[in-house]
C-alpha cells in the first residue's frame, strides 16, 4: 500500500464548514495534516460507509490499482527492462 490511512479510535475532531472565497471548505488542523502527511494542494478521498458515515483518506484506489498493474508488468518484463536500462 502506498498510502497509510489513519483511524484513531476514540478521537473525535469537530470541524467547521467555512466559506473560502466562492467555495465552501473545511479547515484541517495542522497536526492532523502532519499525521496524514498532507500539504496544501494535496487531495483527500471521501468514502461513504454503509452506516452513512464518511472516511477521509489520502489513499487513491484507482492509483493503487494502476500501480499493481505496473508492478505486474515490471515483473513480467524484468529482463527486457534491465536491457533497456543499459
Amino acid at each position: 500500500m502506498l498510502y497509510k490511512t489513519y483511524n484513531i479510535p476514540g478521537v473525535v475532531m469537530k470541524l467547521e464548514v467555512k466559506r473560502v472565497g466562492n467555495s465552501t471548505g473545511l479547515i484541517l488542523p495542522k497536526d492532523f495534516l502532519g499525521k496524514l502527511n498532507l500539504a496544501q494542494g494535496d487531495w483527500l478521498y471521501v468514502t461513504e460507509n454503509a452506516d452513512g458515515s464518511v472516511r477521509l483518506s489520502p489513499y487513491d484506489p484507482a492509483f493503487e490499482k494502476g500501480m499493481k498493474v505496473a508492478e505486474k508488468a515490471m515483473k513480467t518484463y524484468r529482463n527486457a527492462l534491465a536491457e533497456l536500462a543499459k
